[in-house]
């Protein structure tokens, strides 16, 4: 992958007007399944990151390319099978109306409430630290969107819940690479924008702001590492992560950092803000581990959204080909 800098007359992505639509959102969901109530929950406050009801995807079988509805600014992107679960996936109402996203507080209708006061364009994200191309860049500079992918992936909230969501986006290891990390950095640290006057909930102080999450470098360039754009063929709402958010399907869901405006290569471990808040509970690593009870509940199993009853957590939430060779040699119980 390569960083592309436009010429000045050339248009963002944000301005280019969305393509026509081959379907309505009824009949989307209508051809690919219903949606499931809400089960409840009375979940801890936490970290995880994104819906709570279940349904079907939105696609078009014909073309193979993702689409949405006519109101939203769509995104093509080609379906990647390898990478992608086969399972029902959440409805896009539940996904973007049930949210963990404490900026804008606590409650999961708020990020849906108040989210919209945040401005997303333009955008731009600080490159820094132990690279060999220091920057500011626009999103347009960072991700081709003629190469978006389409990836439906499982996540599993540290809170003992799961979900199933059709991400867009790039593969993250492409672009760390276009980053030209140097040969020192062996860790890569995210930062979320931070605006308390269109962020009403970092007043409540309820993490130390802004929120930062982090990687180890080689975790980072594994192929199921993906930086979104998009879910359900549109653009990333607000609530969800817009502009630019990360998708890692092996960890628990507070690892995705939403709303990215830093990028930083380190040679040492960056200290992550659940991690710093409560280190006995959110570890850097947050591989999904049933093994590894959280002090306050297990997690040997976790309740599909959409199921009454609970199912059988699977170590690195099912991604153990792809991923458990990044950890030959740790102890996962001490490394959490």
């Amino acid at each position: 992958m390569l960083i592309k800098r436009k010429p000045g007359w050339a248009l963002p992505h944000s301005a280019v007007t969305p393509e026509a639509h081959y379907a309505n959102r009824r009949q989307i969901m209508a051809g690919l399944g219903a949606s499931a109530a809400l089960a409840g929950s009375g979940l801890a406050l936490s970290g995880c990151g994104e819906a709570a009801e279940t349904g079907g995807a939105t696609g078009d079988a014909a073309s193979g390319i993702l689409r949405a509805d006519t109101q939203r600014r769509d995104l093509a992107a080609r379906p990647n099978a390898a990478l992608s679960t086969d399972e029902p996936v959440n409805t896009h109402e539940a996904v973007t109306g049930y949210n963990n996203f404490f900026e804008f507080g606590t409650d999961k209708g708020d990020p849906a409430r108040y989210a919209d006061a945040l401005s997303v364009d333009p955008w731009s994200v600080e490159v820094s630290g132990l690279t060999d191309a220091p920057g500011r860049y626009g999103l347009d500079d960072l991700i081709d969107f003629q190469a978006l992918e389409q990836r439906i992936y499982r996540l599993r909230c540290v809170e003992a819940w799961s979900m199933v969501i059709p991400w867009i986006g790039v593969p993250l290891a492409g672009l760390i690479d276009a980053l030209e990390p140097q040969s020192a950095a062996r860790f890569v640290r995210f930062e979320t924008v931070l605006r308390p006057d269109e962020m009403r909930g970092v007043g409540a102080r309820v993490l130390d702001w802004p929120y930062v999450e982090g990687l180890r470098l080689d975790e980072a360039r594994n192929e199921l590492a993906f930086m979104a754009v998009g879910l359900y063929g549109e653009v990333l709402p607000k609530q969800n992560g817009a502009p630019l958010r990360l998708v890692v399907p092996w960890k628990y869901g507070f690892k995705s950092i939403k709303s990215i405006v830093s990028i930083r290569f380190t040679e040492t471990m960056p200290m992550t803000s659940w991690h710093r808040a409560a280190p006995g509970e959110y570890g850097f690593y947050a591989n999904v581990n049933p093994e590894v009870s959280h002090p306050r509940w297990s997690q040997a199993r976790e309740r599909r959204i959409g199921e009454f009853g609970r199912r059988d957590t699977v170590k690195f939430n099912g991604y153990g080909p792809w991923v458990a060779d990044l950890y030959d040699g740790m102890d996962l119980t001490r490394w959490y």
